[in-house]
């Protein structure tokens, strides 16, 4: 009896194993490390708005070190993101603002890298990523943009790597 459940287990762990060799898939799929915080993303407010009426404007930097973890090559991905203070929706907090901008770019990159390729040009990555936030941020809060170029009194925040 026992000889049998033994033999039970082994065939169910063999089994399991066979399953997670199969979903390992070819070996240059890329695994993205790394995340945004809310917190870290610093607003800075541009345009202040009028009291109860849409308007005012803030601006963040942002700094993303793409890396290629099998040959150290990498890149600085530099883009703006502003959102108004207020909109036809109602006060934007900079709580909210910082937890969506993190959210979209973590998003972005996840779905981005994780269907790249380690040929993948890191340019490109960064270039594609740009692009689904210029989609998704104002998706996300009415009025928001999302700039190739920082705007001037937006102090650069450089995150840490996000490697492939």
């Amino acid at each position: 009896m026992a000889a049998q459940a033994a033999r039970r287990r082994w065939l169910q762990v063999a089994a399991v194993l066979s399953l997670c060799a199969a979903c390992v898939g070819p070996t240059d799929r890329t695994f993205v490390t790394g995340r945004i915080l809310p917190r870290q993303i610093r607003f800075v407010t541009i345009v202040e708005a009028a009291s109860g009426k849409a308007g005012g404007w803030r601006a963040a930097c942002i700094h993303i070190r793409i890396s290629r973890d099998n040959t150290g090559e990498s890149i600085l991905c530099r883009f703006g993101i502003e959102t108004p203070l207020h909109n036809v929706e109602g006060p934007i907090s900079t709580a909210l603002a910082q937890r969506i901008a993190a959210d979209r770019i973590n998003e972005a990159t996840q779905a981005i890298f994780s269907s790249s390729t380690m040929a993948s040009p890191l340019g490109m990555l960064c270039e594609s990523v740009k692009a689904t936030l210029r989609t998704t941020v104002p998706a996300s809060i009415a009025g928001s943009k999302v700039p190739a170029v920082c705007h001037e009194r937006a102090l650069p925040v450089h995150f840490g790597d996000f490697t492939l």
